[in-house]
């Protein structure tokens, strides 16, 4: 046991051993190495490697998402409990996403990113874009006609309808869908080992993932849209430490230095695969094991938080619509500010926990307040960088969350959060 928990921390620094790994070998392949060459090893060695670790984490979430929430929801045991847990963390998701992007309007009218030095429009790319959808149909379409198809599909908000559901029905009936409640518990232990497994290769994908973003675009990326992505950056890093510090310390009523001393090993992961759904698993293990919130909690409110919780992504969405208006030289006025703030915050909802999800919901953002769509493809050039910047944000919005709603309940186990490692070291002594 000592031994398999030492192994666990040696993980968590070569993840972070092979992001800087990483980048340095990217840095210096975009410098020194000839195009034809990075090619080549990003087709056979660096594509290849980071695909399949991604693959293999994806592979998992939608059984893990299914299975943890079922029984979520079952271990509950109260109908009553369901819903007032499930109205507290919807109500904290929405509230923490409106604000987050009032937060990027605000500091984005004051720098005014775009302002200058911007000529080259008529070159920009288009991308594909699509309508804004009627709110109603978002709400509409949760409810799946196949749940087999929106598993295949991997359409989170129907799965996660669908598998309320069924918990709320094993609830009912009771004793006599314990044998079946005991299987999926289960399956649910089996998935938990088999992301042990996947997340041994993980320093591997890190690696691979973050050496192809900077081999390609280079350091040159962060000068072609600085301003743009400072001013992401720099609120995001506002949500993450100061507003998510103040919820931790005001709602959570715990310290929120320990919160990021224990968490920052899925931040890493999040930074580096840019997906809240790849990064499910990890969440999990982080808040049962090392912040002391009850699994019966965590494996409804994480999985929830991974498809309708995206701050990061409405921050992204704020600063990228006054840059494009300053770019276009166009003013939005307070009523269309305010529409991005509404627009952003209800398109969060339907956004697909998946890398550059964003820029497609930007799409509609843009419609609904009357800017050029073309604008979004001046973002789309370094998206992927910022991408990695707004998952870290959604994913660790997603724990606070959890853990203010755990320590609401009464069940926050406060000796394993205060623990000065985590719940290993009491295992280990």
């Amino acid at each position: 046991m000592v031994k398999t928990k030492n192994k666990k921390m040696k993980l968590t620094s070569k993840i972070l051993l092979a992001l800087a790994l990483g980048v340095g070998f990217g840095i210096i392949s975009n410098l020194f190495f000839p195009a034809n060459a990075n090619e080549l090893i990003s087709k056979w060695v660096l594509e290849p490697v980071g695909k399949v670790f991604l693959r293999a984490i994806k592979m998992i979430v939608v059984p893990l998402v299914l299975c943890s929430l079922i029984a979520g929801v079952a271990s509950m045991g109260d109908i009553k409990k369901v819903g007032r847990i499930g109205g507290k963390i919807v109500a904290y998701y929405m509230m923490t996403t409106a604000f987050a992007i009032s937060i990027a309007l605000v500091i984005s009218n004051i720098f005014k990113p775009g302002n200058t030095g911007m000529n080259n429009l008529e070159s920009a790319t288009k991308i594909t874009t699509k309508e804004a959808p009627f709110i109603m149909d978002i709400f509409v379409k949760m409810v799946p006609v196949n749940p087999i198809k929106s598993m295949v599909e991997g359409n989170m908000l129907q799965i996660i309808f669908f598998a309320i559901l069924f918990g709320l029905g094993i609830t009912i009936i009771g004793k006599k869908a314990e044998p079946l409640l005991n299987v999926i518990n289960q399956a649910n232990e089996v998935l938990l080992k088999i992301i042990g497994l996947v997340m041994l290769t993980a320093p591997y994908g890190v690696f691979a993932l973050i050496s192809k973003v900077i081999m390609f675009q280079g350091i040159d990326v962060l000068e072609k849209l600085f301003q743009y992505v400072g001013v992401v950056i720099f609120v995001l890093i506002v949500q993450a430490v100061i507003v998510y510090g103040i919820a931790l310390k005001i709602l959570g009523k715990v310290n929120p230095i320990k919160f990021y001393k224990k968490f920052w090993p899925v931040m890493v992961v999040a930074f580096s695969t840019s997906s809240s759904n790849a990064t499910i698993p990890v969440n999990l293990e982080a808040c049962e094991e090392k912040l002391g919130i009850p699994e019966r909690i965590s494996s409804f409110t994480i999985p929830l938080g991974a498809t309708i919780n995206m701050d990061g992504t409405a921050v992204m969405q704020g600063v990228a619509a006054i840059f494009i208006a300053n770019v276009y030289g166009m003013n939005l006025s307070l009523e269309q500010q305010l529409m991005v703030i509404l627009t952003a915050t209800l398109a969060s909802i339907g956004t697909a926990g998946v890398p550059s999800a964003g820029v497609v919901m930007l799409t509609m953002v843009l419609q609904q307040v009357g800017l050029p769509i073309e604008g979004a493809a001046l973002v789309l050039s370094v998206d992927r960088i910022v991408d990695m910047f707004r998952t870290t944000a959604n994913i660790t919005g997603d724990a606070i969350g959890t853990l203010i709603v755990a320590n609401s309940e009464n069940e926050l186990d406060l000796d394993v959060y205060n623990s000065e490692i985590s719940v290993e070291s009491n295992i280990n002594n």
